[in-house]
């Protein structure tokens, strides 16, 4: 394995990603995307209700169905962008935040990390304010229907939930 650095150039930037260029091993360049890394948290009420989102997401022109997710922000841990999405998300709140797993959404192509909480024992908050265009949903239907689900269908989602079954917190 081989850990030697690319030198790489910014080819292209907005304020959620940058396009960047290395030399490649064949004739053409190697492009990475650099984003900031991102959270998914699995919390679950006292009911054993999965908190999820419905959304409208743009990039597919879909509603879609995930767990509460978002950016970790400049100068926040990631447990800390946990813990914010999902009160910005669902209006709920959590006392413990339990690490799952940090992964790479593709290490072929992004630079960043998902960070995949767990989140037991979660209640409404009674100061909360929603984002815009969220709709909390408390899934109690199990693991298994949700995966079946059409509108569930994120990477991300799914490995943080293999993730939650394999550290035994919740049944397949």
């Amino acid at each position: 394995m081989s850990t030697a650095s690319t030198e790489r150039k910014t080819v292209y930037a907005t304020p959620w990603f940058q396009v960047q260029e290395a030399a490649g091993s064949g004739k053409y360049p190697n492009y990475t995307i650099k984003s900031p890394d991102f959270v998914c948290i699995v919390a679950l009420t006292a009911q054993d209700e999965l908190l999820l989102v419905r959304q409208f997401r743009h990039a597919i022109g879909e509603m879609t169905l995930e767990l509460p997710a978002g950016h970790v922000d400049e100068g926040e841990t990631p447990e800390q962008s946990a813990r914010k999405e999902l009160l910005e998300e669902t209006g709920y709140v959590a006392d413990k935040f339990e690490l799952l797993a940090s992964l790479s959404p593709s290490t072929a192509r992004y630079t960043n990390r998902l960070w995949c909480y767990f989140a037991g024992n979660a209640r409404p908050s009674p100061d909360a304010v929603v984002e815009a265009g969220m709709n909390c949903v408390r899934w109690s239907k199990g693991l298994k229907p949700l995966l079946e689900e059409p509108e569930f269908y994120s990477c991300g989602n799914w490995a943080a939930l293999m993730a939650v079954v394999a550290q035994n917190k919740m049944k397949l």
